[in-house]
């Protein structure tokens, strides 16, 4: 090997730090002599000795030093590629499927074992196969009875055997009866009002249990169309007086987002869902927790891409913080509001945390 850096040695020990702390990413890799590889910072291989460590900044450097790829964290990204396609062509096939394809089945098609299938999978989207195919099954419903179908046709459409067995889980399934949900809100009166934010136009609803809706800095037709989507037969009510105080609350949040926006709420969602919105509210303003984090605050440390996708159905803003989630980074990810409203809610949030 040759012994050489291509990193300034006077960074080595900073460098060195971030190795034994398995630093998630750093932007360099690290060779270790006495073995011939070369790995990411965050490995999960044993640390070598430190006269054993050198430091490089891509692969093609380490390569040229003579190091090879570790086969454990894949530096290069080779065999994550090969498994994004893998959980990609089998994530396809169960939405396409009318029934819940096997896991022997699934694991022959990607050319894998059945463990190695299952755990790239799992890795990959925080579910099981089968968990992954009931929620699409799920969504399938969901999305027949918002259409006003027939339950007993929608329960049969989506890939269920009975409705009984619908029933038995409607909690986890829904988050509500599945005529609650084929009804869409009809019966209900949900109270609206508009007002200026900091952010442009802010709108908020109300059904008699809470608050059911919080957007903003979009057009009042782009708002009330989002509140109808999720409740498309409800009978709605503008500009209701009655809200004054509910708007009043929401907008000094936004002017000095310093407390937790505490508003009685009616949140309708799976079990998951829940969850995931309840945790979300128990990181305090000034701090923020990672999607992965998230998860496992949740008690599901691998359902990363179910915790995102909970945040991002989130039908109350700010009331549940989705903001304070960013990524593995620490980069702000996307949010529904747009991001850099949510760069301008976070950096009040310190601001004020600190002064507090």
């Amino acid at each position: 090997m040759q012994d050489t850096h291509t990193i300034d040695r006077v960074s080595d020990e900073h460098l060195w730090h971030q190795v034994l702390s398995r630093q998630p990413g750093a932007d360099f890799l690290y060779a270790v002599t006495t073995m011939g590889i070369y790995c990411r910072p965050a490995c999960p291989s044993p640390r070598p000795l430190r006269r054993n460590a050198r430091f490089f900044s891509s692969p093609s450097e380490a390569e040229a030093a003579g190091y090879r790829a570790c086969k454990r964290c894949d530096p290069k990204g080779e065999r994550a590629r090969i498994a994004q396609d893998v959980v990609r062509d089998a994530s396809t096939f169960i939405e396409t499927s009318d029934d819940i394809p096997s896991l022997e089945t699934l694991a022959k098609r990607s050319g894998y074992s059945r463990f190695h299938f299952l755990r790239m999978f799992r890795d990959h989207t925080g579910l099981t196969p089968r968990s992954y195919a009931e929620g699409v099954r799920a969504r399938r419903l969901q999305a027949a009875l918002a259409n006003g179908g027939r339950v007993a046709d929608a329960v049969a459409g989506a890939g269920f055997g009975s409705e009984s067995r619908v029933y038995e889980k409607t909690a986890s399934i829904l988050g509500m009866t599945p005529g609650a949900a084929r009804r869409g809100g009809q019966g209900e009166q949900i109270r609206t009002a508009f007002a200026d934010c900091p952010f442009g136009r802010l709108l908020v609803g109300t059904t008699n249990k809470g608050v059911c809706f919080i957007g903003f800095a979009e057009p009042d037709d782009s708002l009330m169309g989002d509140l109808r989507r999720r409740f498309p037969r409800a009978a709605i009510t503008t500009d209701d007086p009655a809200l004054a105080g509910t708007m009043q609350t929401v907008l000094d949040f936004l002017r000095e987002p310093k407390h937790a926006l505490d508003l009685p709420l009616d949140l309708r969602g799976t079990a998951f869902q829940q969850r995931v919105w309840r945790t979300l509210c128990q990181i305090q303003a000034g701090e923020t927790r990672t999607y992965a984090q998230l998860a496992q605050m949740v008690g599901n440390p691998k359902a990363i891409r179910a915790v995102a996708r909970s945040c991002a159905t989130n039908p109350v803003s700010l009331a549940v913080p989705c903001h304070r989630v960013v990524g593995s980074d620490g980069g702000l990810t996307g949010y529904r509001w747009g991001v850099p409203r949510k760069k301008t809610l976070l950096e009040q949030e310190r601001k004020l945390a600190g002064g507090s």
